[in-house]
């Protein structure tokens, strides 16, 4: 034992310093918007970056639950809401390449219950016939004159089908192709057509020939308990809107209620806290809104834009053609624009004006709850930022794009 010690001690001295274990320093993407988290303005994100062949970065920042201070983590589920809509473009952008529709088609061809609609462009003015019916390239860009998913006169219904019936019953609000007016029936319709054309119900199309193949596993209309355990808490402003706070809808619904409810679905618990009773109508009737109805994560989103980016193709298997590609990222409604840089192609905002990045020629879409991703071709990324803010600051807002785009483009964009 006597040797023993000094030989121990001998050890000790020369060998390296062993430290504990530190978070590594944030990357690019979280420096940029950790200013958002410190200030308030958002709770936390997920950003991804990727090229046509890997992903060049994926971070969190902040909090899933202000309420429990959970760390955002890169697995992070989210409500992508009108995301969806690019989603619905593309199984509309699929049928189209196998010949068994167009965008120059009348709705009323698959759907016949739009056969003869009029336009009333005043609350109980005058009825006259549209110019032309509406066209499935109309309900794609927000053109078709169909009323809004805010109409009053429209209620829940079980199917999409049924949904999509219910707004066929009233007159268009003006002329076909002449105004953009952000309409989520239009969408529901068209992917009501997927449906008729396909021979499947729209979700089970979107699983079959996009999600299982693209590997896409946390994309799902209806989130499992092991997917809303990871469900990032939706925050909005307290009532003195100083400052953020999780949401938690309906939450003084009594408890033998929600125990009714829970007879009709299993509705996760957090995912009810975040949306409240209306999940277990969907979750009963398996209903996924084509136009804003999605749940995803980073990872998927991110694997959904690069297929984009590579022109339709991903690890080996073709979705899409080159011209169904072109159709989505161009301006589909003539000299119908959205603002002055930007117009609407199929199921997404297209960007053909302007310096700032993204580079011109980007699509894009965001969703209800501020998640928004890019396909930028100039700059060779896919981009998403998943962030769950059921009211931001519209300078906020604007920063949490221009600080993002920015980290981004410039470190990992196309030099020229």
């Amino acid at each position: 034992m006597k040797t023993f010690v000094p030989l121990l001690l001998c050890t000790l001295l020369i060998a390296p310093r062993v430290t504990v274990a530190e978070t590594p320093p944030p990357g690019v993407l979280a420096t940029a918007l950790k200013p958002l988290v410190d200030e308030g303005k958002i709770a936390g994100a997920v950003m991804l970056v990727a090229d046509k062949g890997k992903v060049l970065a994926l971070e969190s920042v902040g909090y899933a639950s202000l309420a429990t201070k959970e760390p955002m983590k890169n697995d992070a589920l989210f409500w992508i809401a009108s995301m969806t809509k690019s989603v619905t473009g593309v199984a509309v952008m699929m049928l189209v390449d196998e010949g068994k529709n167009s965008l120059d088609d009348p709705v009323e061809k698959y759907l016949p219950e739009f056969k003869g609609q009029q336009v009333q462009e005043t609350e109980g003015g005058p009825l006259h016939p549209p110019k032309h019916p509406i066209t499935i390239r109309d309900v794609m860009t927000h053109t078709s004159g169909l009323l809004t998913a805010r109409d009053p006169r429209l209620k829940n219904q079980p199917s999409l089908e049924e949904k999509v019936k219910q707004s066929a019953k009233f007159p268009l609000i003006r002329e076909p192709g002449t105004k953009f007016e952000y309409n989520n029936v239009g969408i529901n319709a068209a992917g009501r057509i997927v449906e008729v054309v396909s021979g499947m119900p729209y979700t089970e199309f979107l699983q079959q020939r996009l999600f299982a193949p693209l590997g896409m596993k946390d994309t799902t209309f209806w989130p499992s308990e092991g997917q809303a355990s990871r469900l990032a808490s939706s925050v909005r402003l307290n009532k003195d809107k100083t400052a953020l706070e999780d949401v938690k809808l309906d939450a003084n619904l009594p408890p033998e209620v929600f125990a009714k409810l829970s007879k009709t679905a299993t509705v996760p618990r957090r995912v009810f806290d975040n949306f409240g009773v209306g999940k277990f109508y969907e979750y009963a009737n398996k209903y996924g809104e084509p136009a804003g109805g999605l749940f995803s994560t980073a990872t998927d989103m991110g694997r959904f834009c690069q297929m984009l980016l590579n022109g339709g193709t991903f690890e080996g298997k073709r979705y899409l053609s080159a011209n169904a590609i072109k159709a989505m990222s161009s301006v589909q409604s003539g000299d119908v624009k959205v603002t002055p840089e930007t117009g609407y192609g199929i199921g997404w905002y297209s960007k053909f004006g302007g310096e700032e990045p993204p580079g011109i020629g980007s699509y894009t879409h965001q969703g209800a709850r501020k998640t928004v991703m890019w396909v930028d071709p100039k700059n060779g990324l896919a981009m998403v930022v998943m962030v769950q803010n059921f009211d931001i600051e519209p300078e906020a807002h604007k920063r949490l794009h221009r600080e993002f785009l920015k980290a981004a483009t410039e470190k990992f964009g196309k030099r020229d």
